[in-house]
C-alpha cells in the first residue's frame, strides 16, 4: 500500500486532514440517511438542534451561536425552507429580523432525528476510544484562532521570514 501523504507531513497538513476526515464521516452520514429515506444534509443538525431547544431564533443568533458566517447559515435556511423543514417570518418587534422556526414536518421527524444523532454521537465515541482530550484541543485551536485568525498568523510568519531572504 502507497504511504500516505498527509501523515508523512504530520502537523503541517492538518487542515487537510481534519477536511477528509469531516468528508468522509458527511459522506457516511448522508449514505445512512439516503439509506433510511431522510431527505436531510448532516449539517441541518445544528440547526434542528437549536430551534428543538429555543423554538425559534434567527439567522443571526443561529450565526452567533455555531460561529458560522451568515451567508453560509442564509444557505442552509433557504436549502431547509425549500425541503420544508423550517419557516421564516419577519421578527415581530424588529422587522428588520428573520426569525426560524421548525415545521410541522420537522417537529414529526425529531424523535426519528434523536434516535439518529444519539447513534452518531456512540459512533463518535469509539473512533476516539471514549478519550475526549481531542475536544481540549479542539477547544484551544477555536480560542487562538478567535483571538489572532489564521490569516495574521500566517502573513506574519511569511514576511519575517521573507525579510531574513
Amino acid at each position: 500500500m502507497d504511504k500516505d501523504y498527509m501523515k508523512e507531513l504530520g502537523y503541517k497538513a492538518l487542515d487537510s486532514r481534519f477536511k477528509r476526515i469531516s468528508d468522509r464521516m458527511i459522506h457516511d452520514i448522508r449514505k445512512l440517511y439516503k439509506e433510511i429515506n431522510i431527505d436531510i444534509e448532516p449539517s441541518w443538525y445544528l440547526i434542528f438542534g437549536l430551534l428543538r431547544d429555543n423554538n425559534k431564533i434567527s439567522i443571526t443568533e443561529i450565526a452567533q451561536k455555531i460561529n458560522y458566517s451568515h451567508p453560509s447559515v442564509v444557505i442552509m435556511i433557504k436549502k431547509m425552507v425549500i425541503k420544508g423543514y423550517i419557516n421564516t417570518r419577519k421578527d415581530d418587534i424588529d422587522k428588520r429580523k428573520q426569525v426560524i422556526e421548525l415545521t410541522d414536518k420537522s417537529k414529526n421527524i425529531l424523535p426519528e432525528l434523536k434516535t439518529l444523532w444519539e447513534g452518531c454521537d456512540r459512533a463518535i465515541l469509539q473512533l476516539i476510544d471514549k478519550e475526549l482530550a481531542i475536544i481540549g484541543y479542539l477547544d484551544k485551536i477555536d480560542l487562538e484562532l478567535n483571538n489572532s485568525s489564521f490569516y495574521d498568523r500566517f502573513k506574519y510568519e511569511y514576511l519575517k521570514n521573507k525579510k531574513h531572504e
